[in-house]
């Protein structure tokens, strides 16, 4: 009977399989891009019979002190994802609008666009990355959201700052630039967050779950102009932002938090040459693909050798890429999780 009652954009719906929904069993986990780093904070639990300020002023406020920006430039969501869905349910009208996105990239933005009756113009990053400005643009059509990740998830591959600026100017009063910069800690030298001083047609996403290890927070900000960003507040939900989340969202944010963030950072940074050397001298390995972010993505000779892996408690992320289903994504672990890995590939054949 409540099958009758669906949409058909929701009856036909592929959800998002993300990392955790898998039941696996394990003793190291390098599948879902988390940090290893786990951290303590401190609650005051006294005061959960009020509800919380629908924008926690001092998290906005330390945000805005991390990101260089001003209050009116900063929303905090609950983690990238629910930026993504607020972008989309904001501009985009459902059975009208599209957008675009260059594939392989994070699968959110198609699930959301299925979600809300919402067309995707599915583009290549080869397209994005290799392609002129005019080109790209005229791929993009009548998109009203342009997604671009970066670094991109899974491939790692980096649009230069000064091409998103190019496109943006390009799509201007016709598309959003929705850069999604989840891993952006990792090369922070890349940010977009510099190009909202000149565009009011510029979106960038952050979040909390990846360099500043807080994955189980569900903490994100969507960083634009006030403009952009009036009209979403006035969709996102009265109060999207617990009491204890916004606590240890502004202690994350801290100075000193902020230090010790960047310092892991290094050290995930250097863990990961060291992996990129391991799977480069590998026979199991017959690619590697250079980027950014706290992962690696590597095509494998034998797709049993994951199996391998799981059976020995190693759990990293399989997905098929370019038409192929033997592509691994490893999250870069600290070193004792990165021995196992290690092990794993000295395993005779």
């Amino acid at each position: 009977m409540s099958e009758s009652l669906l949409p058909k954009n929701i009856a036909e719906l592929k959800a998002y399989s993300s990392a955790k929904s898998e039941k696996l069993t394990g003793t190291t986990w390098l599948n879902a891009n988390e940090s290893p780093y786990a951290k303590e904070f401190q609650l005051r639990l006294d005061n959960l019979n009020r509800y919380p300020e629908p924008q926690p002023e001092n998290v906005i406020n330390a945000y805005c002190n991390y990101a260089k920006l001003n209050a009116e430039q900063v929303l905090m969501t609950r983690g990238a994802d629910e930026g993504i869905e607020l972008l989309m349910r904001t501009y985009c009208e459902s059975g009208k609008d599209s957008i675009a996105l260059f594939s392989p990239t994070y699968g959110m933005y198609k699930v959301s666009a299925d979600t809300q009756n919402i067309a995707i113009n599915e583009l290549s990053q080869s397209l994005l990355l290799e392609a002129n400005v005019s080109e790209i643009c005229d791929c993009v059509g009548d998109a009203k959201l342009v997604f671009v990740c970066n670094p991109n998830n899974p491939t790692g591959s980096l649009t230069p700052v000064s091409k998103i600026a190019a496109l943006a100017k390009s799509l201007a009063g016709k598309a959003i630039v929705v850069v999604d910069e989840a891993y952006i800690e990792f090369c922070p030298e890349q940010s977009a967050v510099s190009l909202l001083q000149d565009f009011d047609n510029v979106a960038v996403l952050r979040t909390l779950s990846k360099a500043f290890a807080l994955a189980g927070l569900r903490t994100g900000f969507l960083l634009a102009n006030a403009n952009l960003l009036a009209a979403v507040r006035k969709v996102i939900a009265p109060y999207p932002v617990s009491t204890a989340v916004a606590m240890i969202a502004e202690q994350a944010l801290s100075s000193d938090a902020v230090t010790q963030m960047r310092r892991q950072v290094s050290i995930l940074n250097g863990n990961k040459a060291r992996l990129e050397t391991l799977l480069n001298e590998s026979p199991k390995v017959s690619q590697v693909l250079s980027g950014e972010g706290n992962f690696v993505t590597l095509q494998l000779r034998n797709k049993d050798d994951i199996d391998a892996a799981m059976q020995q408690g190693t759990i990293m992320r399989p997905f098929t890429l370019y038409g192929d289903d033997n592509w691994l994504r490893i999250s870069i672990g600290n070193e004792q999780e990165l021995e196992q890995v290690r092990l794993w590939l000295e395993q005779p054949e």
